[in-house]
């Protein structure tokens, strides 16, 4: 199963790197596609910051913050695949995204945003959806299984 962790993670990060890439050949920043009329769109956002754009200006905190995490999360993975695969899926998830954001970070500077719902304002991407998943259903798992122990 570890391997299954590995080939999500890749996963994560390939199609979020390639979503960023079309984005960027296609359409310049803030500038916006319609797919879905008045429900998704498209937006090119550089994002400098975290979550909703918060603490810009803190890039290599971030960097060196999101190794760390990757590093500890990447222990619990090869710790737990045997016991807890849907836990190690959801870790899987959140390492596979907390990447696709690193290579943004460091390559660029900034993350590259694009997925923009109206009733939702703030921008994201694939890696942010990642995470953010594969957090909710971790959360669920230590909450409501009984049977898990690290």
């Amino acid at each position: 199963m570890f391997l299954y962790s590995l080939i999500i993670i890749g996963a994560v990060i390939f199609f979020d790197q390639i979503i960023k890439i079309r984005v960027v050949e296609k359409i310049m920043p803030y500038e916006s596609i319609e797919v879905l009329k008045n429900f998704l769109y498209i937006t090119y956002v550089e994002n400098t910051g975290i979550s909703f754009g918060l603490f810009k200006g803190f890039r290599w905190v971030f960097i060196i913050l999101t190794f760390i995490v990757c590093l500890i999360l990447f222990y619990y993975v090869f710790k737990l695949y045997k016991r807890h695969i849907a836990m190690t899926v959801c870790l899987a998830f959140i390492i596979g995204g907390a990447i696709g954001n690193l290579i943004d970070r460091i390559r660029l500077g900034y993350v590259i945003d694009y997925i923009h719902f109206i009733f939702f304002p703030p921008v994201f991407n694939l890696a942010d959806s990642a995470i953010v998943c594969g957090a909710i259903v971790l959360c669920g798992l230590l909450l409501f299984n009984k049977n898990i122990s690290l």
